[in-house]
């Protein structure tokens, strides 16, 4: 790679907060990409573990952003603004890619001018073993948007994207200290379709105690997003009859759990919410 090569076709944007135990894994899947025409830009989030002795042992293989303690999103965005490269590709800290995942993508982007965003299949591991993932998870291709409402269809660490798509739409909203993915995708697919190289070319680990995938209770970050996106997005008719029942169901499963849990007054303004959006 010409690690101080000014322009690159590709910008790689890893984000990363106190993982120093599997960072190295996911920098060297990098760096050991057979498409070199790309640079690295590793976003520390304000880690306190080993992270920084970490990645000055990289020299300039990489480009190091440092910030204070700011969440996923907003540590996407900062590498987004400082990225060089025309296609933006991202890779959480506890994944890997397959050595010809940058390739095959810029070679889908090569054939597809007019497409603007494409992912690839992956490969599961949960606690070291190997895992299938179930149906509902089952990654489609094209206009997906209805389909991406109960949960992420897309996976970061898979997609490729133009970067004239992420300017349009503002980036990750940092607000969201969780599914701040599922809010993009979902406005991503709104606007374009998401297609799908149908090879697993990231591995993709998890069942680890610091993923944010494992918070409880984050259908109410999904709420937000359908919220947002209803009151602001250009939904035709359709589009917007299943937002709004994919919103009351969410809502009545959180209220459900708040009810459980005896918090009544949270679980009654959630069952406003979705009562407000019967129509």
């Amino acid at each position: 790679m010409n690690h101080c090569r000014e322009f690159p076709q590709v910008s790689v944007i890893i984000p990363t907060y106190n993982r120093s135990w599997c960072l190295s894994e996911a920098i060297d899947s990098v760096l050991s990409q057979t498409f070199q025409n790309m640079e690295l830009i590793v976003v520390d989030d304000g880690s306190t573990d080993e992270t920084p002795a970490l990645l000055s042992r990289y020299g300039d293989h990489l480009r190091i952003l440092r910030q204070s303690n700011r969440g996923v999103g907003a540590a996407r965005n900062g590498g987004i603004q400082a990225a060089h490269g025309n296609l933006i590709a991202f890779l959480d800290s506890d994944d890997t890619w397959k050595p010809d995942k940058l390739a095959r993508q810029v070679a889908f982007f090569d054939r597809q001018p007019e497409a603007m965003i494409c992912q690839t299949e992956e490969t599961w591991i949960r606690r070291g073993v190997r895992v299938n993932p179930r149906r509902r998870h089952r990654k489609l291709s094209g206009w997906i948007f209805e389909a991406s409402l109960a949960l992420c269809l897309v996976s970061p660490s898979a997609v490729m994207m133009r970067r004239e798509l992420l300017e349009g739409l503002g980036g990750f909203d940092e607000s969201l200290p969780a599914c701040e993915d599922y809010d993009l995708w979902l406005r991503v697919s709104l606007r374009y379709p998401i297609h799908l190289i149908d090879d697993a070319l990231v591995v993709k680990r998890g069942g680890h105690d610091d993923q944010l995938s494992r918070q409880h209770s984050l259908d109410r970050y999904r709420i937000q997003s359908l919220l947002k996106i209803l009151g602001g997005e250009p939904l035709t008719d359709d589009q917007t009859r299943a937002a709004r029942a994919m919103l009351r169901e969410k809502c009545r499963i959180y209220a459900a759990g708040c009810r459980k849990h005896g918090r009544i007054e949270e679980a009654k303004s959630y069952e406003m919410v979705a009562e407000q959006h019967r129509a």
